[in-house]
């Protein structure tokens, strides 16, 4: 395994949420990735954020890593969910809690809910 593999596999095994994205929570650098830290930053949801855009390694790795093209891309529990469309989809249908949920993860589910009723 390369080392950026293996940071990142450190990464997503040791942190029950991370998104992988193009800048940082508190200042995203690309749309796509000021979408997916919108919604999880409104939903109050701990997360660890990897700014890609520091680490060209890690950049092209985690593409590699989760055989997915794009960036943002979000783990939970050390499993890949998706991108910014997938993230965007979940939270809208309801998915995302349930996911959280499921996993025993603690959210603003008000937010959640909130989130539906502004793109209903």
């Amino acid at each position: 395994m390369t080392d950026a593999k293996a940071r990142i596999d450190e990464t997503v095994k040791a942190n029950d949420v991370v998104l992988y994205m193009k800048g940082t929570k508190d200042m995203p650098q690309c749309g796509f990735s000021s979408r997916v830290a919108g919604v999880l930053n409104y939903m109050g949801l701990e997360y660890t954020d990897v700014n890609v855009l520091a680490d060209e390694d890690i950049r092209q790795g985690i593409k590699d890593y989760s055989d997915w093209p794009t960036i943002p891309q979000l783990y939970v529990k050390g499993e890949f969910v998706g991108g910014c469309d997938i993230i965007t989809e979940m939270a809208l249908s309801g998915e995302l809690d349930t996911l959280l949920d499921d996993n025993g993860l603690a959210y603003n589910k008000e937010a959640a809910d909130k989130i539906r009723e502004a793109n209903a």
